[in-house]
């Protein structure tokens, strides 16, 4: 998914994560906590994800709230990703300028060794969040682009409210 942020002058800034896990919830995603997705929602944690499907013609626009999940919510998804992953969360200082993608390698394979014999532990900057929805729009594509869009939208009650919007 298509995620976008916004910096502390209000400059926004997309990225794609990966979707971990959805549930009524919310929309589960991790990342590095000093990156600056985490640095934006640290000081505005509101955030829009976006999936589009461009064959079929459709997408779904997300905006809603971020909040960082537990402790055990991410040590529980850690120690399910494949052992190099977890030593790449450990290598990668997320969004600060490197001299050489070399320079990465070789501290990939310093890590993998360090890492050998045991168990990788969970870095304390790594984390991950969970968006709780507030409005989901639908679109999809339509004949003469007269497109089928339906938004719906939270009430202060917690009931989604469903509205069709003009293309």
């Amino acid at each position: 998914m298509c995620i976008a942020t916004v910096d502390e002058t209000g400059q926004p800034y997309q990225r794609i994560v990966l979707l971990k896990q959805f549930d009524h919830r919310g929309f589960v995603f991790f990342t590095n906590l000093e990156s600056r997705k985490a640095q934006h929602l640290a000081k505005n944690n509101k955030i829009n994800l976006h999936f589009p499907w461009h064959m079929m013609e459709r997408q779904v626009s997300i905006n809603g709230t971020a909040t960082q999940l537990s402790h055990i919510d991410v040590m529980r998804y850690f120690l399910t990703r494949p052992k190099e992953s977890q030593i790449a969360a450990w290598v990668s200082k997320q969004s600060s300028t490197i001299s050489a993608r070399q320079a990465l390698l070789t501290k990939f394979g310093e890590m993998k060794q360090k890492f050998a014999d045991g168990e990788v532990p969970l870095p304390k900057f790594w984390g991950g969040y969970r968006v709780e929805p507030q409005t989901i729009e639908f679109w999809q594509g339509g004949e003469h682009r007269l497109h089928d869009r339906f938004i719906y939208q939270k009430n202060i009650d917690n009931q989604w409210i469903i509205d069709r919007l003009a293309p």
